[in-house]
């Protein structure tokens, strides 16, 4: 199976002012692509090696496909947290369940930017399959601090080529206007979906 880059659900400037333009243009034309291509890569080497039996390569190829695919699959969904038309509070089911695990919105959100601010790579909102309950995760590079389990509901980028260009080091001012763009819809969708598979 070959990877591939979707488009973005919306224009490149439809974010702006919170999300540039320029911005969305390399961050998704050049960066994730640039994981597409990783993963597909590392997948063909574990194929040939298969062919060959020559496995000298294949741990390194492993690494490459846990990193790439990681990359790929939190970016895909990155892109679809955001909309022109975002900006609300979330509502119906998974409002509720956020109040019930967190205490209240406000306590989920506090407790998210401060993952924002902490993560050297991503800041997620997670269905805990575990324990049945939403989870906010600390996550490095792609995979490091994630939860076995964890169904991504939310997934914020921090890695300062998601907002240097436009907010140079006041990465709270870029976490603040994330939430000007953020669509509950998609989220609403996986969580409803995560509440079928596990409860």
């Amino acid at each position: 199976m070959s990877y591939e880059l979707d488009p973005l659900p919306y224009d490149y400037d439809a974010l702006e002012p919170h999300i540039s333009e320029q911005v969305l243009e390399w961050h998704h034309d050049t960066h994730h692509q640039g994981y597409v291509n990783g993963w597909n890569s590392a997948e063909e080497t574990l194929e040939e090696n298969r062919e060959s039996h020559d496995f000298s390569s294949s741990a390194g190829a492993i690494r490459n496909v846990t990193h790439n695919s990681s990359g790929h699959i939190l970016h895909d969904l990155f892109w679809q947290n955001m909309s022109p038309a975002g900006g609300d509070e979330p509502e119906g089911e998974l409002a509720d369940r956020i109040a019930e695990d967190f205490g209240s919105y406000d306590a989920w959100k506090g407790e998210f930017e401060a993952a924002a601010s902490a993560a050297s790579g991503w800041a997620l909102l997670v269905y805990d399959t575990f324990s049945n309950q939403l989870r906010n995760v600390v996550v490095d590079k792609h995979d490091q601090g994630a939860i076995w389990g964890g169904h991504p509901i939310l997934a914020l980028d921090v890695w300062e080529h998601s907002y240097y260009h436009d907010y140079g080091p006041a990465r709270g001012e870029f976490v603040d206007n994330f939430f000007e763009v953020v669509d509950w819809d998609e989220p609403s969708s996986r969580y409803e979906q995560a509440v079928e598979l596990f409860e």
